[in-house]
């Protein structure tokens, strides 16, 4: 699994399950464009764990904060960093996966490429790790409406 994808519109998601947070770098995002976090929130309120008995237990509010590449609600042409503070990380609840391996599940393919895993939660291989994804997306609609005025409805 890599951590940036993309050419034009190029993003990078960092964090772990039950590290500090989660996020994610977007480049290639024009100047001038609009934006502030409540234009990324609602997104991220959709996939917010602990809503339905098929999700993750966890009570994560999924704030977002833009740290960089947005002054005055306006996109600079940098690089725009945004992070979402995990509130809810339980790494103890994951000691016993410490020697052990789930089913279906990336645990085991981390520790054969990179030599090491990051087992509470899984780390990055985890549903937790979309959050940057579902960011990055809701700032790609925001382009794609003001650019072209396509409008996405899903």
């Amino acid at each position: 699994m890599g951590n940036t994808f993309g050419r034009a519109f190029r993003i990078t998601t960092w964090g772990e399950s039950h590290g500090g947070g989660v996020g994610v770098v977007v480049d290639g995002c024009p100047p001038n464009l609009p934006l502030s976090e409540a234009d990324i929130q609602p997104d991220l309120d959709r996939r917010r764990p602990g809503q339905s008995a098929l999700t993750s237990p966890r009570r994560e509010s999924d704030t977002c904060r833009i740290l960089s590449g947005v002054f005055e609600g306006r996109t600079l042409g940098t690089p725009i960093a945004i992070v979402v503070p995990n509130e809810d990380a339980r790494p103890g609840d994951y000691e016993e996966l410490r020697t052990k391996f789930r089913p279906s599940h990336a645990d085991y393919t981390y520790l054969a490429k990179y030599g090491i895993r990051a087992w509470p939660g899984g780390g990055r291989a985890s549903a937790r790790e979309t959050v940057g994804r579902v960011a990055a997306g809701a700032i790609a609609r925001k382009i794609l409406r003001a650019d072209l005025g396509v409008e996405i409805v899903a």
